[in-house]
This record gives C-alpha cells, structure tokens and sequence, in this order.
C-alpha cells in the first residue's frame, strides 16, 4: 500500500510501442497522430498573436520543469513502480510540423521523456457515486511537467502536461494503466469541443494509438474482449481536485493538506492573498461559484459529464476527465449518458445538485483548517451556490433565447419552453439553433420551414403556439433590437454542432480500421460549432440523429 502520508509518487512508463518508435508515422497502419485543433500557418512573430515563433520543428530547445511540485510536496522514497493501489502552437509554442517527427512521437506515446521531466502520478481520494471510496490517484495519467508559455498572447501561463494511458502508475490497483481507442478518441474530440463551445476544460494537444492488446470488459457483462490501446496528451492549469483535498483530510495529514491549498492559491487563485487569514475561506467561496457557473454551463449546451465524482471535479472548475459523457439528442431531464451508472445518479437533471453534494464534500474536508466563525461563514457560502447556480443559468437561456434586459417573466418563458420540448422530446441544439435563424415573421405565421426539423417536431405540440405569441411579445421588450441583431446574438451562442454520440462513435468505428478521417474532419468542424459548414452538413451532423443512435451505450470501461 502505498504511503499516505505524500501526495505523490514517481511513476515509471511502461507504455510498450507496437512498432519500433523509431519509425512511427501518424498515417501508417499501426499508428494514427491526430494533430492539435489549433494548428495555425507558421508565420513570423510580428505577425500577431496565435502564431509561432519556431523556424523549425524539434523539441531540442524546449523543455519541461516538474521543479514546483516537487519542491513543495514530498516524493515516495519508493521508486519501484508495483501497483500500490490553440494546443501544439498556441499553449506549448511549438511549430505544427514537429508532429511528424520521430522525438514527439515518442514523447506522445511515452517511449521519450523530455528534458526536465520527471514523470509523477498524484494520490487522491473521491466519493464515487454517493460513497467514499477511500483512496485512488491517478491510475493511468502520467503528470510529465510543467509548461510555462514563453511568447506572445499567452505569455506567462502555465499548463500540466500529463499521458493519459501511458502504463501503470502506483495508484493503478488491479488495472493495468491503459486506455483504449474509444474512450481515447472521445476525451481528445470532446475535450477540445468543450473549449470552443466556450465552457473550461482540459485541452488535447495528441492522440496516439497502437496495436497494442488491451482488454476490456466494455459493458461489465462478462464479455472480455481485445480493444486498441491509445494515448492522449492532455493538458490543464491543474489536476488538482476536490479528492486532492479529501484523502489528505480524511487520513488526518493537516499539515500538508494546508501546503497543498497555499500551494494551489498562490498558483491559481491571484485575488486571494497567500498571507490572508480568510483565504481558504475566500477560496471556497470561489470555488462554490465557479462550479456552479461551470455546471451551468454544461446544461446551456445540452451535456451530461456521466462520472460527477469528486475525484472528478477540478477544484479550478474545469472541466476534467470525460469518460462515459454525453451530449444530449431530444430534451430530456433524466437523459444518463452512462450506463453504469444504474440508478441514474448523474442524470443531467441532476447535475447542478450533485455539484452541491461534492462541494459539501469539499467544505468536510476544508472543515479542519477553519476556525468556528469561517466555519459558520463557509456554510453561509455553500447556501447560497443554489442561488449562484440558478442565477447564472437564467442568464444563459436568457441569452439562448436573445432577450435583452431582466423581465420578470423570463424564467417562466424558458421553463415552458423546455417542457414543451420534453413533452415533444425535441432535439435540445436543433431546437435553440432553429429558433436562431428562424425569422420573427416565420414564427408569427407559425410558418416553419421543412429544414427546421426540430422546430416542426416542436411544433406538434397543442401548446407551441401560446409559447410563442409569448416569446414574439417579449422580443418586442429588447429596446432598439431588430430581427437580424437577434439572429445574429442568437446564432453565436446556440451551436449548430456538437459532439453527438453517433459522431463519435462513427469516428471511433473508422479509427478502429485505421481510417482517422472522420476524428480529422470532426476535429476541424467541432472548432467552429456556431458557423454553418458545408463539410458538415453533407455529413448530416445537423440533421436528425439516426435511427441506430438510439441504441448507443457508453460505460465506465476504458
């Protein structure tokens, strides 16, 4: 077992190539290479931000430091590795071409550690589905360093690179450190999707597959099978979460607990003072409202994160750790995108209230470091993330619908809208879509196009009409707006693409045959959702859902 008293442990890789490294090509048979969704022409420095200053690839004269965490928490002595139970160019600052070379594709796929790099796997803890489940870590995610940007727009910031499915760690208990091509191609689309939807969210940069055998039981049903091994290099300002703080409260390390929180403060929260005495208290605080502004968001586009655990949830209020995901198709309050999640605990119904059950979670483990009256004003805080929570999710729907200023009827509008598209199960992006390029004469005529699918479904419903006489009076509320203005709002916070299931899955089919074109072709479109794109549409990404998508099921296994 491992000790408890560090929160982390140096990590050997133990990722075996199916090919020699030497010769890997992000097109040959056993390989594919999906590049960062945020490639960008090489250009001169002077030419403005988003541009890089390499004149050619290599990783020669870059680097990683592992130095802060290091030199502010303790490593294991045990160094043996037994189980113990915008990207590319924007954030790293390198040039495009360096993915075709031999040095980064062995750094991606953990058969090359860069300079600096000291491979690490952090200890954490969690309530998973409802129950504490003592301690976890990261059980196949390899932090491999810290980098900091050195040039441009984003000078300055910091981000923790970290493998995903790269072999065993300390914290792998009875797995065996991988992860498989499916659930690999969701977290490198999905992940990058979310960032250009707007929501916070971990960043892909690689996805790196192999032939290599791994095997899973993908539905826990007894049925053992061969899948594709991959890898995905993902990065975040942080990794640290609410279980970072839990396993170090509940095994009595207060002392460490409080220089991980300083430690965390004084990298990520700069409005907090280091030497405040309230500055947990402040944190908290921060956190209550950033989560709940996060989950917000999450229901403005329709997605259910399927794993709400609290070793799942970023004390930074990001988005972290897609597995069993899910973007809703037809409007539904207990759509639960995971399979294995039987009692449908993290249905997107749900979703704003088990945020409160894990910051509750986050405020027992806080509870040691506060006196009696932060304790007292810490509560205060927790009640109000309902109000938080609500507050900005009106705001979103608000602006969903393109209406200006605060009237007080508005919540009543897009709740009745929202039940007219449960009744009809109407598409929830189709739906919100449609209503931003319908025009106000087409609504008043209750005239809806044939292109407009989820509005004609909408449509049936005996009460539609009501909605919106209801909704063409409020829009004549928005002071000196006219029907192009909405249109144009409207069409720039309502996606007409997101990551649907069957989307995935298609890519994930074809990946498994080698053909990486539709992770490709989703890749590029998913960084636009808002702009129609005629690649897009002749790929039906903004028609109905087929048939065979009903169907689909996503599990825990991956």
């Amino acid at each position: 077992m491992p000790r408890l008293r560090v929160p982390w442990a140096v990590a050997c890789f133990v990722w075996a190539c199916g090919v020699g490294c030497g010769d890997l090509d992000p097109l040959c048979p056993s390989w594919g290479l999906c590049r960062s969704p945020l490639a960008l022409n090489a250009s001169p420095p002077w030419q403005g931000c988003g541009e890089t200053w390499w004149g050619a690839a290599g990783l020669s004269l870059w680097g990683l430091s592992s130095d802060s965490l290091i030199d502010s928490f303790p490593i294991d002595p045990i160094q043996e590795n037994y189980v113990r139970n915008d990207v590319i160019e924007n954030i790293l600052d390198l040039h495009i071409s360096v993915q075709g070379t031999s040095d980064f594709l062995q750094f991606v796929s953990g058969g090359k550690v860069i300079f600096g790099s000291v491979p690490l796997a952090h200890r954490y803890g969690g309530h998973q589905f409802g129950s504490w489940a003592g301690q976890l870590g990261d059980g196949r995610a390899h932090l491999i360093g810290v980098y900091t940007n050195r040039y441009f727009c984003r000078h300055g910031e910091r981000w923790e690179l970290q493998l995903k499915g790269s072999g065993k760690t300390p914290y792998s208990r009875n797995g065996d450190g991988r992860a498989v091509l499916r659930s690999s191609v969701r977290e490198f689309l999905c992940s990058e999707a979310m960032h250009y939807l707007g929501i916070p969210t971990s960043r892909a940069a690689s996805l790196v597959v192999s032939d290599d055998e791994v095997w899973r039981d993908q539905f826990y049903n007894g049925n053992i099978k061969k899948e594709r091994g991959a890898i995905v290099l993902r990065l975040a300002k942080s990794w640290f979460r609410i279980g970072s703080l839990e396993i170090l409260a509940h095994s009595g390390e207060l002392d460490l607990q409080r220089r991980l929180l300083d430690f965390i403060i004084q990298e990520h929260f700069p409005l907090i003072a280091v030497n405040d005495s309230d500055r947990y208290l402040e944190f908290f605080s921060t956190v209550v409202s950033e989560t709940a502004n996060l989950i917000a968001l999450w229901m403005s586009v329709g997605f259910a994160h399927g794993v709400c655990n609290t070793d799942n949830f970023s004390l930074l209020s990001i988005t972290i750790d897609y597995g069993p995901f899910g973007f809703m198709d037809s409007y539904d309050p207990n759509f639960v995108p995971n399979t294995s999640d039987d009692e449908g605990r993290y249905k997107i119904g749900n979703q704003a209230n088990v945020g409160l059950f894990n910051l509750n979670k986050l405020l027992q483990a806080l509870k040691p470091l506060l006196d009696p009256r932060q304790k007292q004003l810490a509560s205060q805080v927790l009640e109000g993330y309902g109000q938080h929570y609500y507050t900005r999710s009106t705001e979103l729907f608000r602006t969903k619908l393109g209406l200006l200023g605060d009237d007080e009827n508005d919540n009543y509008l897009i709740a009745f809208l929202l039940k007219l598209m449960e009744d009809r199960r109407a598409d929830f992006t189709m739906t919100f879509r449609e209503l931003s390029e319908i025009t106000e004469d087409q609504l008043k005529e209750l005239h809806i196009p044939e292109e407009f699918w989820a509005l004609q479904d909408l449509g049936k419903h005996k009460l539609f009409s009501e909605w919106v006489s209801m909704y063409l009076l409020r829009l004549e509320h928005n002071k000196g707006d006219t029907d192009v203005k909405r249109r144009k709002r409207m069409t720039a916070v309502n996606p007409r693409y997101v990551l649907r299931n069957w989307m995935a899955e298609s890519a994930v089919q074809k990946a498994n045959l080698n053909d990486f074109s539709e992770v490709h072709l989703l890749q590029q479109i998913l960084q636009h959702p808002f702009r129609r794109q005629e690649a897009a549409e002749k790929a039906g990404y903004s028609l109905r859902p087929p048939a065979w998508a009903k169907d689909l099921k996503v599990s825990c296994s991956s």
